[in-house]
């Protein structure tokens, strides 16, 4: 039997963001109080991306398991050479009362992350269009704010981002591919210069079934709702504020940290399993689960007329009194997680200077099971020495999971922790940058930019060839942005793997892998 707490703890982090004012708790309602000029306001992008990926697989065999590093082109998996193109066009709209102090606020995305040629209508080779996806729109966010007396009120499905987005992300940069969100209620009050936040979330309810008009729904198990809780305090300013005093020259410290609880009483596993025959929920179906997770965050930021320095360390607590996912059947041990993450990123330059650099870091604990446990399945078979993927906690034997899952969002590289594992876990990173502004004009200007990131294992009994040098990656980049609306962007990528990625059981070594990919991108 397996568990997939990582998947349950990556959603703790409940607070806000400094950076995004629709995103995160301790932000919400910052554009409120003053009097509209517009009661409309419309912003978002399109975004075309398209890229080719030569030797992803690391041309190193499958693991024990028969587990690939990535897809194989199925005709002929020599040629190692894939190729993907997709679009989304995202809509932030906001509401507003005439007076500013009501707010509504929705984000929609339509055709989102669609795949260019997918859809076609009817034989491939013959199709003169493309049919709709179901769905063609998805509302991601969907809150009101209320500014009061003492502070701003917010209930509805809201972003959740809190500082550098390495344990909750918004999903609001312009290569994100997800982004989190909370059926939330949350109050922020300020108070000597900080903002106080408190936010209760509905995390999970149900199981459901239709009232008698088929209109709505009913929680037949409200034991089963999983609650969070979370407590912020936040001191952080404006962009525009921050940027005001960094051409002054004055130096800015800001902060915040957050605490959050989570609990589940019982849960009913049939609701949610993939396996699970499609009876409806039933009494035998309950299940005594006794979860209790907790999580903490602390978010340092210091600007100053050439840097900046920002770090963000993020500890998680989890017990699982039963960790069986079938019912009927009992594990007597309980589950147990304990996790730490920390991330930093630098910056040294001259505001409007030609040439920037830094310094990026990062760690994330691991788990001395095999593989990464990135993303592993609810009923997967346990992972053998030597396999890529599989859970961290298997009964009766090991009863704790420890890997620390970055949000894939938190973009660090291009092709190992962004494409072959799915996120930052299990390691250690350096990443050490540099810009050159190489070309500017009235409306816009060209960038150039080099980054390396040398990753290694925490667990080396986690990887593939059980050791703990995993890749040094190489990412140039060459982007071009204007003040209009119109970024493109050209960003290859080589990864040099290292022993931890090898295939011994094979004897094969993994060999390097590229990317190719050209993003093009209309904001409004």
């Amino acid at each position: 039997m397996s568990l997939a707490a990582p998947a349950l703890l990556a959603t703790l982090a409940l607070a806000g963001s400094p950076e995004d004012s629709t995103g995160g708790l301790g932000r919400y309602g910052d554009d409120l109080g003053q009097r509209q000029t517009k009661v409309f306001r419309v912003g978002g992008y399109f975004r075309l991306r398209g890229e080719l990926q030569h030797d992803y697989d690391l041309d190193r065999g499958p693991s024990p398991s028969g587990q690939y590093l990535y897809p194989l082109p199925l005709g002929n998996p020599s040629r190692q050479l894939l190729h993907r193109a997709d679009m989304r066009l995202r809509t932030d709209l906001g509401i507003y009362a005439p007076r500013g102090w009501v707010a509504v606020k929705v984000r929609v995305d339509a055709l989102d992350d669609l795949a260019l040629g997918s859809n076609p209508d009817g034989v491939p080779a013959a199709t003169t269009t493309q049919r709709s996806p179901s769905p063609v729109l998805a509302v991601k966010r969907a809150y009101a704010e209320l500014l009061t007396p003492l502070g701003v009120l917010a209930a509805g499905r809201m972003g959740n981002h809190w500082g550098l987005g390495m344990l909750a992300n918004g999903g609001d940069c312009m290569g994100c591919d997800s982004g989190d969100a909370s059926d939330r209620v949350a109050f922020m009050v300020p108070a000597l210069q900080h903002v106080l936040a408190i936010a209760y979330d509905l995390s999970a309810t149900g199981p459901f079934v239709p009232d008698h008009a088929r209109r709505r729904v009913i929680d037949v198990e409200p034991r089963a709702t999983v609650h969070s809780a979370t407590f912020a305090v936040l001191r952080a300013r404006s962009p525009l504020s921050l940027d005001r005093r960094r051409r002054a020259g004055r130096t800015t410290f800001e902060w915040g940290t957050y605490g959050s609880y989570r609990w589940q009483r019982v849960d009913v596993p049939t609701s949610y399993l993939p396996i699970a025959a499609d009876l409806g929920p039933v009494a035998p179906q309950v299940m005594v689960r006794g979860y209790r997770a907790a999580a903490s965050d602390l978010w340092l930021r210091l600007t100053g007329k050439w840097f900046r320095v920002e770090a963000e360390a993020a500890y998680l607590w989890a017990r699982i009194d039963e960790p069986s996912l079938l019912p009927g059947v009992e594990i007597r041990r309980p589950f147990t997680s304990n996790q730490g993450g920390f991330a930093a990123q630098s910056d040294v330059g001259k505001v409007g200077g030609r040439f920037g650099a830094g310094l990026d870091l990062g760690f994330a604990s691991g788990d001395r099971a095999p593989g990464f446990g990135a993303y592993p399945g609810l009923l997967d078979a346990p992972p053998q020495p030597g396999d890529i993927e599989g859970p961290q906690a298997q009964a009766p034997w090991d009863t704790a999971v420890n890997n620390f899952r970055f949000h894939p969002d938190f973009r660090v590289d291009r092709i190992l922790f962004r494409e072959l594992i799915g996120t930052v876990t299990d390691a250690t990173y350096l990443r050490p940058h540099l810009d050159w502004h190489a070309w500017r004009h009235a409306h816009g200007r060209l960038t150039a930019s080099l980054a390396g990131v040398a990753s290694m294992a925490v667990e080396p009994t986690s990887t593939p060839g059980g050791a703990r040098g995993l890749g040094v990656e190489v990412d140039p980049g060459l982007t071009y942005q204007t003040d209009f609306g119109l970024h493109v962007a050209f960003e290859p990528a080589l990864l040099v793997p290292l022993a931890g990625l090898d295939n011994p059981y094979l004897g094969m070594q993994a060999r390097p892998a590229q990317l190719y990919r050209l993003r093009l991108q209309y904001t409004f």
